[in-house]
């Protein structure tokens, strides 16, 4: 295996020839979930052995080999939580993160080569993969993706970065019966990075066999009864994408019927009232040592909860087996510590260490030509910036835990910037009302000051209680500082549902959110450093499709092209001194643009676990695209 080194970089690419890693091979007797030996027995499910690749995944146990059955208990908030069910079942990609997120591995990709120019990435899958209802998994269903999804504008107009380099998008090609080609216009050193992360439209989650039927390449004459017989779908592309299990969209886990390769099978939909249900995917492709088809675990249920409070008492209750987002903070810490005989469960350490816990995000593409303008005024930026009393906020929301900064890397890391992390965190009134009044000098009557078309300003600012971190309270403290500097913050308090319809369709001036890119990820992820990914991060987010495509979006201004175009080099290094440097520059040019604002820097967080797991990450990373437990939760097991 190739070693990244602790700190997360990319593949070394200056060696001579192509780099290849492989999976060892595999020869050993089978073994199966005893909940499955009935179907076996009755030949409604082949045998274990005709179920598994020829050359299976062969999970490292995190400390032993486990025993099967048991249900998992844990929570999820009532609406726009479904990443949830993403962090903890989905995370079945080409390659991998492995547990300790330090290294990219083969995962349903047998081998990968890399150019020594890290423009062309060739995967090698493994042979006798099976969706979850046991149709065979090919290269086909990875060029479907990319020929009648990725390149289709009508399913994909707005190109995602993890597949494009300087606005030119991936070349995909098969070349041979189980191999495919990534072919790139440049050097993209970070591409396996971004592709372990399976942000958005990644290329195994398009079952051919099964989305065919609703794509009209496949189906014209028959997509018409579909969609008449689908009320939400106005059209095939609608109808096509309701059938999807896209991570970044409202209907993610909706649909029962989409076959997967993930180690859990959708029984009960996210739509429902008061659940989410899965169970043991019987074609999961990956076994323990001993030969013991994965997952340990049965099956999966998520209590739907609208109160992060109710989560927390039914923890203390003992109705969850695990839980971790949304109550894993300062506020019910103490609580949650000394329910932990009552509930039977332990506290894991997880160091969950974004860039920022909460972030003051203005949109700086506002349909509003008015504010657009005021928006994009980084001396408006820095002057609500020094309006904002951060300790105060820090000491009585987040109870002390955290640190006036700014959206930065974390301290400890390689790559931190004071400059980034520490400006303009000054509180500072006067200055700021100073600021303004070069900017907005007359007032009304009640003291609001004017904007240059004489209406008063006034910033609607969306707010989800979500994560647990009290954006509506911080909210109201922000409010108060605003209104000091003669800013008028109005309050929309949502669930994240209703922001999620928002943010997509560009329908909101600015909101609250926390920030990702401050430790494991600072390379790969910097849609908080500069308008980027569309995934939560919507600041510009007509910006980040200029970038991702030149055809698409809005033109940026010149000093925000060349921030993008600072972060095309880090892309492009192929060593690691190369890539620290033009890192180092892209984070002083994110510096200078200032583009969010940051309150606190946040603290490592914790999660539960039944004191009767097993093979549970202790110290488990945690941020924005490093969805865990997903990677390890297959070897979870009960010892009852």
């Amino acid at each position: 295996m190739l070693d990244f080194g602790r700190r997360v970089r990319a593949l070394p690419l200056g060696l001579a020839g192509l780099l290849a890693v492989t999976a060892g091979a595999w020869a050993q007797d089978y073994h199966q979930a005893p909940m499955l030996d009935a179907m076996v027995e009755s030949g409604d499910l082949p045998p274990v052995e005709e179920r598994l690749p020829a050359n299976p995944y062969v999970e490292d146990m995190i400390d032993s080999v486990g025993t099967y059955g048991g249900t998992l208990r844990t929570t999820i908030l009532a609406n726009g939580d479904h990443y949830n069910l993403t962090r903890t079942t989905a995370n079945e990609l080409l390659v991998r993160w492995d547990p300790t997120w330090s290294e990219v591995v083969p995962s349903l990709a047998e081998e990968f080569t890399v150019s020594d120019d890290a423009t062309t990435y060739t995967f090698t899958l493994r042979e006798g993969l099976k969706w979850s209802d046991g149709a065979p998994f090919t290269v086909e269903d990875i060029m479907f993706w990319y020929e009648d999804v990725f390149m289709n504008e009508q399913l994909n107009p707005s190109k995602s970065p993890t597949f494009t380099v300087g606005g030119e998008p991936v070349v995909v090609t098969q070349t041979g019966e189980r191999t495919v080609e990534f072919k790139f216009a440049s050097p993209y050193g970070l591409f396996l990075q971004q592709l372990a992360y399976g942000q958005g439209h990644h290329p195994v989650i398009y079952p051919k066999h099964y989305l065919s039927q609703f794509h009209e390449k496949y189906n014209a004459d028959g997509l018409p009864a579909l969609i008449e017989a689908d009320a939400t779908a106005g059209d095939w592309v609608a109808l096509f994408n309701s059938k999807v299990s896209l991570s970044f969209q409202p209907q993610f886990w909706q649909n029962l019927d989409l076959p997967t390769m993930n180690p859990w099978v959708l029984t009960v939909p996210y739509a429902d009232q008061e659940r989410v249900v899965a169970e043991r995917n019987p074609f999961y492709w990956k076994v323990d040592p001993d030969g013991n088809q994965l997952p340990y675990i049965d099956g999966i249920t998520w209590a739907k909860i609208d109160d992060p409070q109710l989560m927390a008492l039914r923890m203390t209750s003992g109705d969850f087996d695990f839980a971790f987002r949304h109550i894993n903070n300062s506020t019910f810490r103490s609580v949650l510590y000394d329910g932990q005989d009552s509930g039977n469960y332990r506290f894991v350490d997880v160091m969950d260490l974004p860039a920022n816990d909460a972030v003051v995000l203005l949109n700086l593409n506002v349909e509003d030509d008015t504010k657009r303008e005021i928006f994009q005024n980084k001396d408006f930026r820095i002057a609500l910036s020094h309006a904002i009393n951060r300790q105060e906020i820090i000491d009585l929301i987040y109870v002390g835990q955290g640190a006036p900064a700014q959206v930065a890397i974390q301290p400890d890391h390689e790559l931190f910037n004071e400059t980034l992390a520490s400006q303009y965190t000054e509180y500072d009134t006067a200055k700021a009302n100073e600021i303004l009044d070069g900017i907005m000098p007359e007032k009304n009557g009640e003291g609001i000051r004017l904007m240059p078309n004489g209406e008063p300003m006034v910033i609607n600012f969306m707010v989800a209680d979500v994560f647990g971190l009290s954006y509506p309270d911080v909210m109201q403290m922000v409010q108060q500082y605003a209104r000091d500097i003669g800013v008028d913050i109005q309050i929309r308090t949502t669930d994240r549902a209703r922001l999620n319809t928002m943010w997509y369709a560009n329908e909101h001036e600015a909101y609250m959110w926390n920030c990702v890119g401050g430790l494991s990820e600072a390379y790969s992820d910097v849609r908080c450093y500069m308008p980027f990914l569309k995934a939560d991060i919507f600041f510009a987010s007509k910006w980040a499709d200029w970038y991702s495509d030149r055809s698409t979006g809005e033109e940026p201004p010149e000093a925000v092209k060349e921030l993008m175009a600072a972060y095309d080099d880090v892309n492009a290094a192929a060593t690691d001194a190369d890539r620290l440097a033009e890192m180092q520059e892209f984070l002083s040019l994110s510096a200078e643009q200032f583009l969010t604002i940051g309150i606190s820097r946040p603290m490592p967080k914790y999660m539960m676990v039944s004191k009767d797991l097993r093979n549970v990450v202790d110290g488990i990373p945690i941020t924005g695209n490093l969805w865990h437990p997903a990677p390890t939760l297959t070897q979870w097991w009960f010892d009852r």
